[in-house]
């Protein structure tokens, strides 16, 4: 994984367990790789991925269980799709609608390119 300069690297990896549970690679109930299991795939010290699942955990999104590791808690996926549509509709949609006014680009030019992006990744 590459990281970048803009978030924490903890959070960047809570960031993407959150992504493998949205994309089912972790599914309700299911064991999660170890904190260092995790820290070797992503090449990262065992503190810092700690640093993310205890995020995660009080969070809500996952759970331990003494002795067995981390799985991922009920409800997760629904509540990561909360938070991460309530960001997206407050921060990252007024910034694209300044865009779209200043470079003028209208709804239609938008809804073109969401039904090609669509068609290609299907």
């Amino acid at each position: 994984m590459i990281f970048s300069n803009d978030k924490a690297i903890y959070i960047q990896i809570a960031d993407r367990l959150c992504d493998e549970i949205l994309t089912d690679k972790y599914k309700e109930d299911e064991r999660i790789p170890s904190v260092r299991e995790y820290a070797v795939l992503l090449e990262v010290n065992n503190n810092t991925t700690v640093k993310a699942y205890d995020q995660l955990a009080q969070s809500g999104i996952i759970y331990n269980k003494r002795g067995l590791g981390y799985f991922v808690s009920a409800g997760a996926k629904e509540q990561i799709l909360k938070e991460r549509r309530s960001i997206f509709m407050k921060q990252r949609l007024p910034d694209l609608f300044r865009d779209m006014q200043m470079l003028d680009i209208s709804f239609t030019e938008i809804e073109a390119a969401w039904k090609q992006y669509l068609e290609s990744n299907q």
